[in-house]
């Protein structure tokens, strides 16, 4: 999550360094028509020019009173004049010393839309405080603010539907069609990560399916179902691949995971496994047990872990 988080907050600053100076710009020729609608609302209709990306720039005053139109880049929209914004989420936030705030996102009442919205402090010449410059941006419109966040490989433990959890001592495990061919079912599964191109799968024991995305096909998902899975003739539908070398789970460390898994769906008859993930890109592996809790973790991480660490029976 901190990995996010440090990327959301790179992303704010690109966009604060891009749109502070034209909203100072703008607010600067606002003190001299703040006391006339009709000149406020012109200016702004003009100002938004500067501004390709925005949506609507208004005036507000301190108590967030709408006290110009909306302008857009068509046309002014009257019908937003004496509009309380007050407890819209932007305005809920303190403005830095400097005068600008550039909001948190939040949904848009009128377009449902992921939004922001930049502030800029509006002073007289005596530098008493008028209200506010505000320009809405719909996320959509905005500059690209750099690349794809890395996700973490750090251990994630995260709880599931807590009925689940309340009576999970109430439940066994019910025997699956994938439970009675597990060892052909991982054979295959082997077979078509290691050989075949296969690089995601999501495992599903109680329900006897796996999902799965190949190199060749990577933006479509198959679904394979107990029958497919427990039959070795479904290998020939899945060309001959070689292993990818830029992937971080090895070839040699699968069956190893595939058979902990085995050992995690049958090791205990109340808590036990209900469904995995793996991806060799991000050697990730994820785990969902019958309480309805996740963990996820590297392969490393996995392979490092006894069955009784899963099942609390370790000292």
């Amino acid at each position: 999550m901190d990995i996010l988080q440090n990327t959301i907050d790179e992303a704010r600053r690109r966009l604060q360094k891009e749109l502070q100076e034209p909203l100072d710009g703008i607010a600067r020729r606002l003190p001299e028509v703040w006391s006339s609608r009709e000149a406020l609302s012109r200016v702004l209709q003009e100002s938004i020019r500067e501004l390709p990306q925005c949506t609507f720039v208004y005036a507000l005053n301190t108590g967030g009173i709408q006290i110009s139109d909306n302008a857009s880049h068509a046309c002014l929209l009257p019908e937003h004049f004496g509009r309380d914004r007050s407890q819209r989420p932007y305005l809920k936030q303190v403005v830095p010393a400097d005068g600008f705030l550039l909001s948190e996102a939040y949904i848009s009442l009128l377009g449902r839309r992921p939004s922001l919205t930049a502030l800029q402090l509006i002073r007289d010449a005596d530098g008493t405080v008028l209200g506010f410059l505000g320009a809405d941006f719909d996320l959509r419109n905005l500059p690209t603010t750099g690349s794809l966040y890395e996700e973490s490989t750090e251990w994630r433990q995260i709880k599931g539907d807590p009925s689940i959890r309340g009576t999970v001592f109430l439940q066994t495990r019910t025997e699956s069609l994938m439970d009675r061919d597990m060892d052909s079912v991982l054979s295959v599964l082997e077979e078509l990560f290691t050989e075949r191109g296969v690089f995601q799968c999501v495992l599903h024991f109680s329900s006897s399916r796996a999902t799965v995305w190949t190199l060749e096909d990577p933006y479509r998902y198959r679904i394979l179902t107990h029958e497919t899975l427990s039959d070795p003739d479904t290998c020939l539908a899945f060309p001959s691949m070689p292993y990818p070398t830029n992937a971080l789970m090895p070839a040699d460390a699968i069956p190893r995971i595939l058979e902990n898994l085995k050992h995690l769906r049958f090791a205990d008859e109340t808590v036990y496994l209900r469904s995995s993930s793996l991806n060799i890109f991000n050697g990730m592996i994820s785990l969902t047990f019958s309480c309805d809790g996740s963990h996820y973790m590297t392969w490393k991480d996995f392979l490092d872990r006894s069955v009784g660490f899963w099942l609390g029976s370790d000292d």
